[in-house]
């Protein structure tokens, strides 16, 4: 079974040379509050989106992470490439803002059946070339934290799109999805993240669950809701190790800068 490798190197201040042919990293801001290293997604990132209310957040709370820079200067510096969504939530006044600089704004209010998170991996998908599909790295900022619906919805998105990288941020933890297709490997970034972590089955029960490089190890162990799920574990090496039968969320702190 191929591995897969994971890397939280998007959290550096400087992708690392060995990161950087590796991945191409597309951020998506949702309608919860911004995190507080949004800024420097946004420099690594090669396209920007906001999902519908999501631009409310980048135009109310970008200005608050540069207290001493005037709010327009800000504003004007941080412009989304796209808005798209059912454009239920977005503010007038925002979405005209970021209209007459140039962003591009797709209305689908005609699709009530999808997110709008849905809507902007759909579109991120239809403008990516089979060929570069497997590098993309799509971080979603406000992905957690307000209504439990909604970040339920947020990691059925991870599951619906298991063969994407997507990854899911707050100030306070990432979470992805571990297809059950790969083995994986996770290069801990330790200066960003950990040590605490979690692993967790989604969809169905794991039956096999072995890693190595964390506290408290799983070995051949089984995983389910009603029973053993490997939440509070502390990552112990710089390289962690999963091999399962089912699809499982990796979860790790992110630390305070």
């Amino acid at each position: 079974m191929d591995v897969m490798s994971h890397s939280s190197a998007f959290l550096l201040p400087t992708i690392p040379p060995d990161h950087r042919p590796f991945l191409t990293y597309a951020l998506v801001l949702l309608n919860q509050r911004i995190p507080k290293f949004t800024p420097l997604l946004w420099e690594h990132a090669q396209l920007r989106l906001c999902a519908d209310g999501g631009a409310n957040r980048l135009y109310d709370e970008m200005p608050l992470l540069f207290p001493r820079e005037d709010a327009v200067h800000v504003r004007n510096r941080y412009k989304p490439d796209v808005i798209k969504g059912d454009m239920d939530s977005i503010r007038t006044e925002v979405l005209d803002f970021y209209a007459n600089l140039g962003t591009e704004t797709l209305d689908e209010s005609q699709d009530q059946d999808t997110t709008d998170l849905h809507k902007c991996i759909s579109y991120l998908l239809d403008i990516t070339p089979d060929i570069n599909k497997s590098n993309l790295c799509i971080l979603v900022a406000g992905a957690l934290g307000g209504r439990f619906d909604h970040e339920i919805g947020n990691i059925n998105i991870l599951c619906r799109f298991s063969s994407m990288r997507i990854i899911l941020l707050s100030d306070d933890c990432l979470i992805h999805l571990l297809p059950k297709t790969h083995h994986h490997e996770i290069h801990i970034q330790s200066s960003v993240e950990g040590p605490h972590c979690g692993l967790i089955p989604i969809g169905m029960p794991s039956g096999s669950t072995t890693t190595t490089g964390l506290r408290w190890d799983l070995i051949d162990r089984e995983m389910k809701f009603g029973g053993l799920i490997s939440t509070s574990n502390i990552v112990k090496e710089e390289k962690i190790t999963v091999r399962s039968d089912s699809d499982l969320l990796w979860t790790i702190s992110i630390k305070k800068s």
